[in-house]
């Protein structure tokens, strides 16, 4: 019975404090999940505050609400503070209308593919690449 594992025991006994799969604020010391993302654009001295961006880049600084709320910016800098439309954050008819459409048009059987007009006629002269020089038959 050495290396056997009992089936239903996790595959590490110690659990990870290090991995989750809640984005969590970016200050040092802080475990609160993140709510908004901090990015800077230097060239304009402004920072922007947005909604919790959809992935987490590297550029960006993924903020709780309390460190969200009390943000300063150096003199001399702006912040724009953007706040997400309620109505907006979920998706809205015209978004599962298009999607629905979506669906229906992809499952339409489509129509063998007619060769152009035209298209034959042409003359490869030359290639370089992916590239083609036709030459018109005219």
């Amino acid at each position: 019975m050495f290396g056997l594992r009992h089936p239903l025991r996790a595959v590490s006994a110690v659990p990870s404090k290090l991995v989750s799969p809640v984005r969590r604020c970016s200050r040092t010391a802080c475990g609160r999940p993140a709510v908004a993302t901090l990015t800077y654009v230097y060239a304009d001295s402004t920072a922007v505050l947005g909604p919790l961006a959809t992935y987490a880049e590297p550029h960006c600084y993924d903020l709780c609400a309390e460190h969200a709320e009390r943000l300063t910016a150096p003199r001399g800098w702006e912040i724009i503070r953007l706040q997400p439309d309620p109505e907006r954050t979920g998706p809205s008819s015209d978004d599962l209308e298009a999607l629905a459409n979506a669906v229906r048009e992809a499952a339409k059987p489509q129509p063998a593919a007619q060769p152009r007009p035209g298209a034959s006629d042409a003359i490869e002269v030359g290639r370089r690449g992916h590239l083609r020089v036709l030459r018109s038959p005219d």
